[in-house]
């Protein structure tokens, strides 16, 4: 490595070792011939994600004149183009500096009189320690990435019913007062160019981001976020990956702020067939005739059923915050779709976001989708459960729907 190269990573180790993400990295080195598969292993298997970040700047130090430019790709490939960036200008990533710590004031509790009804005082829209801030006009920018026609060489089938819950999310987030940008049938580069961008906008002015991805998807090795979606190309994009590119590092905009995902694809492969209990646990609900799995490839399926989505890569994420990913289906399994009317999640999350909106908070809302889907059933037999991963602070309560 030259010198200047090796000045700059050992400049900038200490940042390294706390942000560097280095499991999609590894990967991309070894591609490249940089690292071994033995090195490779020895830094998977030296620990927890900061030792292994510390191995790996240590061992890049020692190899040859390309391991710098291949680690700066590799940065960008997975998500870490903010990263990239610093180490590229040559100067040392800055220390944040401690937040300011105040003493918070709180009031002794005033108990009524028993004779006297009190009022229910209306729900806080400003930011405090119990909801986010969800009052800027527009509140967002909301992505919706709806794959629906894939290629010939991918064998996924076409995901008929898909563009029904496009056009159901696209109006319910506008009415939601969010800036909503469609995108149709990307290739696996262009939903991470998609997220790029919109990752480099900035939404300074806004106080939260919505990204929807309907696809189908595939299980994944990982650490925070399982899951991974395909472009209409084939390949596909880690949910932990889509993530990473709005977090507090790499869109420093949207710090502090609500970042939600909702992810329509299947989790595997894997048919619920559910549990018997007792009848006034659950009042069975019959999916359509047409109900499909989003993810079984052309050639595995010959009936009207058909996956949503497939099974996710591997990644691997510091602890986000401020984020939230909600999915069609738990990980492992598939996720229904009639050709007809779209999918479960979608038909249930638009219906609980029109009539809930304006007095609940969104993981009680995904609460009640989660209650609902659960008790329908596909030719009779199978069963759907979705699920959030949730990693937000507060309280979050989109603007009451326009009306």
């Amino acid at each position: 490595m030259e010198p200047r190269h090796r000045k700059i990573l050992q400049q900038n180790r200490a940042h390294l070792v706390k942000t560097l993400d280095p499991s999609g990295v590894l990967d991309g080195l070894l591609s490249r011939g940089i690292f071994s598969q033995d090195m490779i292993d020895e830094i998977k298997s030296s620990g927890a994600r900061r030792t292994q970040a510390r191995q790996l700047v240590k061992d890049l130090e020692t190899r040859g004149r390309q391991a710098f430019p291949a680690f700066l790709e590799c940065l960008h490939e997975t998500g870490q183009s903010s990263l990239a960036e610093h180490l590229e200008s040559g100067n040392p990533l800055p220390v944040p500096a401690p937040l300011p710590v105040q003493p918070t004031v709180i009031p002794l509790p005033v108990t009524p009189d028993k004779d006297v009804a009190r009022p229910r005082p209306p729900r806080q829209r400003r930011d405090s320690i119990q909801s986010y801030k969800m009052d800027a006009s527009p509140c967002g920018m909301c992505l919706i990435i709806n794959n629906v026609k894939f290629d010939p060489a991918s064998n996924l089938k076409e995901r008929k019913g898909s563009d029904i819950d496009c056009d159901k999310l696209e109006r319910r987030f506008r009415s939601l007062n969010f800036d909503v940008i469609v995108k149709k049938n990307l290739k696996c580069k262009h939903i991470r160019q998609e997220l790029s961008s919109l990752a480099k906008m900035d939404h300074s002015k806004y106080d939260c981001c919505v990204v929807i991805i309907l696809s189908h998807g595939t299980e994944a090795s990982h650490n925070r976020f399982p899951g991974a979606v395909h472009g209409v190309d084939g390949p596909s994009v880690p949910v932990q990956i889509i993530t990473n590119y709005l977090n507090g590092q790499n869109c420093s905009s949207l710090q502090g702020k609500p970042k939600v995902f909702f992810i329509q694809a299947c989790g595997g492969d894997q048919r619920d067939i559910g549990f018997e209990v007792s009848p006034d646990e659950v009042q069975p609900l019959a999916g359509g005739i047409d109900d499909q799995p989003d993810a079984i490839p052309t050639s595995s399926s010959s009936d009207s059923l058909s996956l949503s989505d497939e099974i996710d890569a591997r990644a691997t994420l510091p602890t986000p915050s401020d984020i939230l990913v909600s999915y069609s289906t738990f990980p492992g399994y598939v996720s229904w779709r009639d050709t007809l009317t779209g999918s479960w999640y979608v038909e249930t999350l638009d219906r609980v976001l029109e009539e809930n909106a304006a007095t609940d908070d969104l993981v009680t809302m995904l609460m009640m989708v989660n209650n609902e889907v659960s008790q329908i059933s596909a030719k009779g037999l199978y069963k759907q459960m979705p699920g959030s991963f949730n990693f937000l602070r507060k309280h979050l309560y989109f603007q009451a729907p326009a009306t």
